[in-house]
């Protein structure tokens, strides 16, 4: 028999253990922003790694320009940004946890 607090035989984590890492990276990544812009900056959002959008700024020079064309395309650039960004963060925080998942029983 094993014991709990190490790797098995095929190198696998404990699964109590496992969840505990994967509630330790959810809550880091729930801390980690990222921050993407469109427009040279006229438009930023900052995102969690557990994409939750915490800040959207928009330049008021952008907003005294009356296009709300332009803007709407910026502000959907920046958050479609920040999405990719927030996702790839989470996959790197991510994945060394889950090749464990993949361990046969």
């Amino acid at each position: 028999m094993t014991d709990p607090a190490t790797p098995d035989e095929r190198g696998a984590r404990p699964p109590e253990r496992l969840q505990r890492e994967l509630a330790q990276a959810q809550a880091d990544l729930a801390q980690q922003l990222v921050e993407a812009s469109a427009g040279q900056g006229a438009v930023r959002v900052v995102m969690s790694g557990t994409q939750e959008c915490h800040r959207v700024v928009i330049d008021p020079e952008l907003l005294a320009q009356g296009d709300a064309a332009r803007l709407q395309d910026l502000v959907l650039l920046a958050v479609n940004q920040a999405i990719k960004d927030s996702q790839l963060l989470a996959a790197r925080r991510l994945s060394p946890l889950a090749g464990d998942l993949d361990q046969p029983e």
